[in-house]
């Protein structure tokens, strides 16, 4: 045999072969090229077609990101679209809950909320008391701060996610389950007790919503001229230039911004949801559960934000006639019970581990 041919049939030598050290650097180097890719994308859109209040899109870049970031890491990279498929499920949730309680045949609540608020105040309406003295013409720099923490509602949990599923696997298996348990608890009880916000009773009266409808043709005007305030009641007085009806008002502050695009964002998501999923307030239920969930996870100097952020956002939620207070007492309560029955199950997972 010719000396080409043998070298033709020669063994590889192991210093051809990349070093386990040297695929490891390359891999880094592909994940960070990645990474960059993601960013890049991620800011060059929100430059030009604003910030991703939309939450199947923030779910889009989320999920591009981790998989971008778990290049090089195992078989994590594969395991992106399985593990946050029950955020995609809940949304689709979202979606089909807009017909069901159509489907099951219960009729809307329009007038027990509001004769609970008033029970509760005695006889003043929280919504129409907070407009009648704070809104202003143009939305003041507070309403800033409250339109954000309304929008949070829509970003943070699946940040959340996204950091606890960098960081620690068990972590973000428990955020999950707290996250699924009390959209999913949520969602039945909107199909079971459909309810309407108060920015739709200040738009109806009694006569438009006999037989309890999901979805009236009052709830899609505006409240003014609406005889003594609808269902919701009239205001008394009013600042100087402020509208004399109530409104709903959530999305104004992005306009002091000029924000216009994310306000239109969230006027078509509002249009789009379920209009009558009032109680309980799933944004008051999951800011609290959220704020329960890092308290013993963050640092004691964010204790504060996490007491002041479910306590802003309750505020929010009234004064803007997004709901009543008694949907926010419920929404607490249902997260407290979400989070008893969390606890519990772990604590017999646990027992049930021991016994093994």
């Amino acid at each position: 045999m010719s000396a080409i041919d043998q070298s033709s049939i020669a063994p590889t030598r192991d210093t051809d072969l990349p070093s386990p050290a040297r695929r490891a650097s390359r891999l880094r180097i592909a994940r960070w090229v990645a990474v960059t890719i993601w960013a890049t994308v991620v800011v060059w859109r929100t430059v030009t077609d604003g910030f991703a209040f939309n939450r199947e899109l923030l779910l889009v870049y989320i999920c591009t990101g981790l998989i971008a970031a778990s290049i090089g890491q195992g078989r994590r990279v594969f395991y992106v679209v399985r593990d946050w498929l029950p955020f995609a499920l809940v949304l689709i949730a979202y979606d089909l809950s807009r017909g069901a309680a159509d489907l099951i045949g219960r009729p809307t609540l329009w007038h027990w909320q509001a004769d609970a608020d008033r029970a509760m105040f005695f006889g003043a309406m929280p919504t129409v008391w907070l407009q009648e003295r704070l809104k202003l013409p143009s939305p003041p720099w507070w309403e800033v701060v409250i339109s954000s923490v309304y929008m949070s509602f829509f970003i943070l949990p699946y940040v959340i996610a996204g950091v606890l599923w960098l960081r620690d696997r068990e972590e973000w298996k428990a955020f999950v389950r707290l996250f699924v348990g009390l959209n999913l608890a949520a969602l039945l009880i909107y199909a079971l007790l459909p309810a309407a916000p108060p920015w739709a009773a200040a738009r109806c009266t009694a006569g438009d919503v006999t037989g309890g409808p999901s979805g009236p043709r009052c709830m899609f005007r505006s409240a003014r001229g609406v005889p003594d305030g609808g269902l919701l009641g009239s205001m008394q007085v009013t600042q100087d230039g402020a509208h004399d009806w109530v409104e709903r008002i959530v999305g104004r502050g992005w306009g002091k911004l000029n924000l216009h695009s994310a306000t239109a964002l969230l006027d078509q998501g509002q249009a789009s949801v379920n209009l009558v999923a009032a109680i309980p307030s799933l944004h008051a239920g999951m800011s609290a559960a959220l704020a329960a969930f890092l308290w013993t996870r963050v640092q004691r100097w964010w204790r504060p934000l996490l007491v002041a952020y479910p306590v802003v956002m309750a505020f929010t939620l009234v004064y803007s006639a997004e709901h009543y207070v008694v949907d926010l007492l419920l929404g607490w309560a249902l997260a407290a019970v979400v989070i008893l029955a969390l606890s519990r199950f772990e604590a017999r997972r646990r027992r049930a581990a021991d016994t093994i």
